[in-house]
């Protein structure tokens, strides 16, 4: 009984997910660093120009007719300047999350991964892809935004709440 019981508790304790490591852990860190820097070579870059692209046409706008031409191209050199600045600022705390929720094993396997062709190809398309996506939904995000607030401000009214 008690070899089935040790058993069972061995199956059990092989089946659960493997745990990340403590961010703290030197191996965790060093695998997540690693990590970082394969998959952050070229994306930086990448989601700055995309940013940038989608908004720049509308401070153009803005700007258009107030400004001239060299004034408009220092402001938009100075703001891709800055956004690549501040995302690779927020990319130095990346190797602390992947550590944090991936284990030294998985990270490993993920580096593999994008160094294949496919993984080549995800590194460099997905930051596209995040960008399409948040172009998508960035004009939606206020009527979403007045929809919730309607919604929340209704069940206060309902549950006997006053504006």
């Amino acid at each position: 009984m008690k070899r089935l019981l040790g058993m069972v508790l061995l199956a059990a304790c092989l089946a659960l997910p493997a745990k990340a490591q403590e961010p703290g852990s030197s191996e965790a860190l060093r695998a997540a660093q690693n990590l970082a820097a394969v998959m952050t070579g070229d994306s930086v870059q990448q989601m700055s120009s995309a940013l940038i692209n989608q908004m720049w046409p509308g401070l153009e706008n803005q700007l258009q007719g107030k400004v001239d031409a060299a004034t408009l191209a220092d402001m938009r050199s100075e703001l891709e300047r800055l956004l690549a600045k501040f995302v690779g600022e927020a990319m130095k705390d990346a190797p602390a999350i992947y550590a944090r929720h991936f284990t030294v094993t998985e990270m490993g396997d993920l580096v593999a991964f994008y160094q294949t062709p496919t993984g080549v190809k995800a590194l460099r398309e997905l930051p596209k892809v995040t960008a399409e996506s948040y172009a998508l939904i960035a004009p939606r995000m206020a009527p979403f935004q007045q929809e919730v607030a309607a919604s929340i401000e209704a069940i206060m009214q309902k549950h006997g709440y006053k504006k």
